[in-house]
């Protein structure tokens, strides 16, 4: 308590209300045990008289837009009849495809009423790019700790086959409520603090392209993530329990993190291999396909559940790489990388042979276009990171979770800790770090192994005896 006898604000609040100032799109918070029932005051605050329209899905209608449209209503504010996406099927019709965005956003054409999505990622994502296409303003209402982008700029939208981020403004405010996000179906809090945790890969990503001269780490925005990070992910036990305080901090940090996006403008501060591997698996689960393309069959894991597998794969290749003193020991192992480099038609031959699927070859030619370097440039950057490197692999060192502590944390909290476990076998997870690779034009820690030729025996010793996934 202060003087005035008011609860001092935790850090966590403390950090919400900096990274809100700071923030491009949203301009309120509010998170609590029964927020849903005040969504008619937030709305006020944000938006004045306007009209208001809750999107939903059947199940998410349920959990909380009930009690929502009964908050409008009591506030006395103009509202339409709620839209309910898959209203003429099952929850589980609606997916982040394009052409629910285009439905809904021809039904909010015909009105224009402000949407208070209801929801997690995918109805979030609808109506941010939806509501967007309409030009107007949205508020969220979370049912579910499950992932980032509530307050992320951006959506990302299945298109053509390929996992795009749309640019779209992240929603003007947000209402969390912990009594609804403690009783969402199992397993979705839990994908959100897989999703959290990704920020430690995408972290030690962010900190070799800043010292690679790639992309330099802005400190408010890493510290938006970054300071707190460790205490969000301290308790995974709890999140398994569903116990109201871990859950805040949860949901603090999954907001925190896209606030970190809306600065940047960017996915850079909460995204990076763990996040391509997610990617990837999402694009080779076409919707013509079934399950894994590779793999054949089986429900799609979560997003946060694939991204966690991705994380764990990254933390992987970083332990292999930080175990290695130096990386290129002399001038000859950095002369001899840039002779080993492949030609620009080396790479779309290899791009064909990776990859089955035109659609997958197309976006692997555009990316890598985008990040392909000339030998010239190559050793410049390897001359650089031989001289650096015993720096930075201590700061990466210091930075990182070791893997077992990993594994263990996400297990606690109820999150896969193997590939199978998500319907990937141990070769496909192999293949998709040169996949993963290809796909986006990010420098993270595979374009660390790739451009020092530590990759394949890296993999080798992955995959190995000894490694973390040997043969079954």
């Amino acid at each position: 308590m202060n003087e005035a006898g008011v609860p001092d604000k935790s850090p966590d609040e403390r950090l919400a209300e900096r990274a809100l100032r700071a923030a491009r799109d949203t301009r309120l918070l509010r998170v609590g045990s029964g927020a849903r029932r005040d969504t008619a005051a937030a709305f006020t605050a944000l938006f004045g008289a306007a009209r208001a329209v809750v999107v939903a899905d059947p199940r998410t209608f349920a959990a909380a837009g009930s009690d929502i449209a009964d908050s409008l209503r009591a506030g006395a504010i103009r509202s339409d009849p709620p839209i309910l996406l898959g209203g003429d099927g099952t929850p589980a019709d609606v997916h982040a495809h394009y052409e629910f965005v285009e439905e809904l956003a021809e039904r909010l054409s015909r009105t224009d009423a402000i949407p208070v999505a209801v929801g997690s990622g995918t109805i979030n994502d609808l109506v941010k790019l939806a509501a967007h296409q309409q030009d107007r303003p949205y508020l969220v209402v979370a049912t579910a700790a499950s992932m980032d982008g509530y307050t992320a700029y951006g959506a990302s939208i299945t298109y053509q086959g390929s996992k795009q981020t749309f640019a779209c403004p992240a929603p003007r405010g947000v209402v969390a409520d912990l009594e609804v996000i403690a009783a969402a179906p199992r397993g979705m809090n839990a994908s959100g603090y897989a999703d959290l945790f990704a920020k430690v890969a995408a972290g030690g990503d962010w900190m070799v392209a800043d010292a690679l001269g790639d992309e330099p780490i802005v400190p408010d925005i890493w510290q938006t993530v970054q300071s707190r990070l460790r205490t969000w992910l301290g308790t995974p036990e709890q999140i398994e329990r569903g116990e109201p305080e871990a859950l805040r901090r949860l949901v603090h940090g999954l907001m925190l993190s896209g606030f970190a996006m809306q600065a940047a403008q960017s996915s850079r501060p909460a995204s990076g291999a763990e996040h391509q591997f997610s990617h990837l698996w999402d694009m080779q689960r076409h919707p013509t396909h079934h399950g894994h393309h590779r793999d054949g069959g089986g429900a799609a894991a979560s997003h946060g559940f694939q991204v966690g597998i991705g994380t764990l794969a990254s933390l992987a290749l970083y332990k292999y790489l930080l175990a290695q003193e130096v990386l290129l020991p002399g001038r000859d192992d950095v002369e001899r990388a840039v002779r080993d480099w492949p030609t620009w038609e080396a790479v779309l031959e290899e791009i064909d042979e990776r990859f089955e699927e035109e659609a997958l070859r197309t976006v692997a030619r555009r990316e890598m276009e985008a990040k392909y370097v000339p030998p010239a440039a190559l050793r410049a950057q390897l001359l650089r990171l031989r001289e650096m490197w015993p720096d930075l692999r201590a700061r990466l060192a210091r930075h990182l979770y070791d893997l077992a502590d990993a594994r263990e944390a996400l297990r606690a909290a109820g999150c896969p800790d193997e590939p199978e476990q998500i319907g990937l076998s141990r070769s496909h997870l192999r293949a998709s770090y040169h996949q993963a690779y290809y796909i986006r034009r990010r420098f993270t820690v595979l374009d660390l192994a790739v451009r020092t030729g530590h990759m394949e025996p890296a993999l080798d010793h992955l995959f190995g005896p000894d490694g973390p996934w040997p043969p079954m």
